[in-house]
């Protein structure tokens, strides 16, 4: 995993445009209409993404249609996955913490509402 791939999807519009082609192949002019940049913009952040490896092009005429590659998203995923273990391993901590506060708290209210209920038991006495 390189430091040019996070690069390439840390920018805004590039990942908006990830997000689009996401829902499958947009020309450019698709794509143009879901982001706030003009024709140019879009065209070289698209360069970009298929320089990146992220993006494929489909020649039609006149027209380009842009579409996602799945092998980087693959790869991303591949490399997130060696810290989800990790991340899940903290989770889990964070779970079992989270049970013992809550099993204490329980134990607490328990141990007040018996201490509450000897007391009007004497008192009735």
């Amino acid at each position: 995993m390189h430091v040019e791939v996070l690069q390439t999807l840390g920018d805004p519009t590039r990942l908006r445009i990830v997000e689009i082609l996401r829902g499958g192949e947009h020309s450019v002019n698709d794509i143009v209409e879901n982001v706030d940049i003009d024709q140019s913009g879009v065209s070289r952040h698209l360069r970009i993404l298929q320089e990146a490896g992220f993006v494929r092009v489909r020649p039609d005429g006149q027209k380009r249609f842009y579409s996602l590659c799945p092998e980087p998203f693959r790869d991303l995923d591949a490399w997130v996955s060696q810290y989800r273990q990790l991340w899940e391993g903290r989770l889990d901590k964070f779970v079992e913490a989270l049970a013992r506060k809550r099993d204490a708290k329980k134990s607490c209210l328990e141990t007040r509402k018996s201490s509450r209920r000897e007391h009007h038991e004497r008192k009735s006495e």
